[in-house]
């Protein structure tokens, strides 16, 4: 027998056993049936108006939903928040900058008072100078605590720091430049504006005060003197300070001590030791900063032994063991021209020497 909600005749055969509806999981909620696009005409309808028994019902007016409203609103706020960065950038435009100022350079020849002293061994000649408790290459070149400023943050501090010892490590200290074969290591860290200054000094050098490559770079004659010991000695500090809301500024006092020998000549062969020290000073801007580089605007050079007879805006003549400065100096000298600082020359301490 039946159950109550059995047809009288029992179920259909091949129907679903119990009455279960085969259709009975799907759910026509309201928002289904408002959705349909065709619609049943009421009886009333259909007897009063000669409706016909569907018709198509006009397409719903949909609004944006939540979702998408709050996705506009997302990109409104993302756009104008470009277009304020872009206004208010950090690092400023070209255009914003201040002028990058050409390097003022000074080298000054240091004379020997007699012959230069020499060794075969070049630890000995180290051992025996002033230069005996310095590091070996860019260990002499510590970067010292960084502390923000009023404007710039500590790794902007170290930022500036970092790029002036790889200035030092690589003006000089590459082998490379030393003997005058490459420029280009110093050269790629230096602000784009000063890179014409920089290519007359190395393709029309000139003591004027702005153009010698040895106020770049420390380079000898490749004709005159080689390395007689990779491992120069190096003693200094760097200093950073901000000069104004826009500028940090990095002071760099360093010695460098080399060991040379003539050009060519067997291992053998007596060195000496050639001294350059280095007073350098670096700007940076935030556009420096960021892209790694650096505007260098002083360069005080000392550096013997070498002959006041010789030009040494070029290249470091130097003078090797043995051998003493030729008589004379620097010729021409106009004290109308307040750029002429590098025709200078000064004597060279007995107590800068090894004693050997």
């Amino acid at each position: 027998m039946g159950g109550p909600g059995d047809p009288p005749e029992g179920t259909p055969e091949g129907g679903p056993v119990g009455g279960e509806d085969e259709y009975r999981s799907v759910v026509f909620d309201e928002s289904f049936v408002r959705a349909a696009r065709l619609q049943e005409s009421s009886a009333r309808e259909r007897m009063t108006d000669h409706a016909p028994a569907v018709r198509r019902r006009p397409p719903l007016r949909r609004g944006l939903t939540r979702q998408a409203l709050i996705l506009v609103v997302l990109i409104l706020v993302a756009f104008g928040t470009a277009i304020y960065m872009g206004v208010r950038h950090p690092y400023g435009t070209d255009d914003a900058r201040q002028p990058v100022e050409p390097l003022r350079m000074t080298v000054i020849p240091l004379s020997p008072q007699g012959k230069v002293p020499g060794a075969a061994d070049a630890e000995t000649l180290f051992a025996h100078s002033p230069a005996a408790q310095y590091e070996v290459g860019a260990e002499g070149i510590p970067l010292p605590a960084a502390r923000s400023t009023a404007h710039f943050s500590d790794s902007q501090v170290v930022t500036a720091l970092t790029t002036a010892k790889d200035y030092l490590v690589r003006s000089s200290l590459y082998p490379e430049v030393l003997d005058s074969s490459a420029v280009r290591p110093a050269r790629a860290l230096l602000d784009p504006a000063q890179l014409d200054q920089f290519d007359q000094s190395v393709d029309h050098p000139a003591a004027d005060g702005r153009h010698a490559p040895t106020g770049w770079l420390v380079r000898f004659d490749p004709t005159r003197a080689e390395l007689a010991d990779p491992r120069i000695r190096v003693q200094g500090n760097l200093t950073a300070a901000e000069t104004d809301p826009a500028t940090l500024e990095v002071t760099a006092d360093h010695t460098f001590v080399y060991a040379l020998r003539p050009t060519g000549a067997p291992a053998g062969a007596q060195a000496s030791l050639f001294t350059v020290r280095r007073q350098l000073t670096f700007r940076f801007d935030r556009d420096d900063l960021r892209l790694h580089q650096a505007q260098l605007v002083v360069s005080y050079v000392q550096a013997g032994p070498l002959s006041c007879a010789e030009d040494a805006a070029d290249h470091l003549h130097p003078l090797l063991a043995g051998q003493t400065a030729k008589a004379g100096g620097p010729a021409g000298t106009n004290p109308f021209a307040t750029d002429s600082a590098t025709a200078l020359c000064g004597t060279l301490s007995t107590a800068a020497e090894p004693k050997v």
